[in-house]
């Protein structure tokens, strides 16, 4: 059964424009100035602290920004590589720092996440690129392959699949494990669920679809690359899923969870009851958020040996 508390977390973000004034929520359309919303979260972002037990280190990987999240005594030669999320037109390691410090108190590791190129400038597949360039770069930097753990929500989710593909596609050893947080797989966005939950979830009305667009572009949505939905996960490594039953991604979720199984992969698959996009990055706010979250760390630390 959903938590009480949940349920207010929820609501309140879904009536988020009443704080605003705005009698109607958000709708996203062509008028949608990504400029402005990139200030708006990069103002707020701006303002949170990190726990005082987390270290930050910036680094240049060749001319992409990068930043190492760092707790306290973390397991040795161990990496987690995070990609942010952000609908493929937002996002940074200022947004996400205080995100990918929770996965790295949590799983006891040393994590990068990196500042990949934006739609609307640059679309598919200018992020697979440069998510491919991070992972590289690890390795150039003396990790092993089997020491990585690979993961992100959202358009970052997608980003994780895509890299995994990407670089199977390039013979380039794979990552240990991976864990995706409500991808979307098919870029199409023609899965049901961005029909039925279009109320349910707490993305903007239509932000999907213009959102989307500015990734995709000119590009094929069949390509893998961009629709890990299509992709061949023979040799995957192990991959974690979490997705709420009521996100517009639901069915590309449950969708590529399938595929990657019919491939022999192992797949953990977990769904929540009434829960919204990303859910897992709102911990502590509320049980189930603080639940699924603590499932990703198992799952990361049992692939990194941090369990032994």
């Amino acid at each position: 059964m959903q938590s009480l508390r949940s349920k207010l977390v929820i609501g309140l973000i879904k009536n988020r424009h009443l704080f605003s004034l705005k009698l109607k929520p958000e709708v996203v359309d062509e008028s949608f100035s990504v400029e402005k919303f990139r200030e708006s979260i990069d103002r707020v972002s701006a303002r949170i602290k990190l726990p005082k037990d987390v270290v930050t280190e910036k680094v240049w990987l060749n001319d992409m920004q990068a930043e190492w999240i760092i707790p306290e005594n973390p397991i040795k030669n161990k990496i987690l590589l995070y990609i942010h999320g952000g609908g493929f037109i937002s996002g940074s390691c200022l947004t996400h720092r205080m995100h990918v410090a929770k996965f790295a108190k949590g799983c006891g590791l040393k994590s990068l996440v990196f500042d990949y190129r934006l739609a609307p400038e640059f679309p598919f597949p200018a992020a697979v690129d440069d998510c491919v360039t991070a992972y590289k770069w690890l390795l150039e930097q003396g990790y092993l392959a089997s020491n990585i753990v690979v993961g992100g929500e959202s358009a970052g989710a997608t980003l994780t699949l895509s890299l995994l593909l990407a670089l199977k596609e390039q013979n380039i050893m794979l990552p240990k494990a991976a864990f995706s947080i409500s991808p979307i797989t098919d870029l199409s966005c023609s899965a049901k669920s961005f029909q039925y939950n279009a109320k349910n979830d707490v993305a903007p009305m239509g932000s999907w679809t213009t959102w989307t667009k500015m990734y995709v572009a000119n590009s094929d949505t069949r390509n893998p690359i961009l629709s890990p939905q299509f992709g061949n996960y023979a040799g995957m490594p192990p991959l974690f899923i979490c997705v709420g039953t009521h996100e517009i991604h639901f069915d590309d979720c449950v969708n590529v969870a399938n595929v990657a199984t019919s491939y022999g992969v192992d797949v953990t698959f977990r769904k929540w009851d009434g829960m919204i996009h990303a859910f897992p990055l709102l911990s502590p706010l509320f049980p189930e958020a603080k639940m699924a979250l603590q499932e990703i760390f198992e799952f990361v630390k049992r692939h990194t040996g941090a369990e032994e």
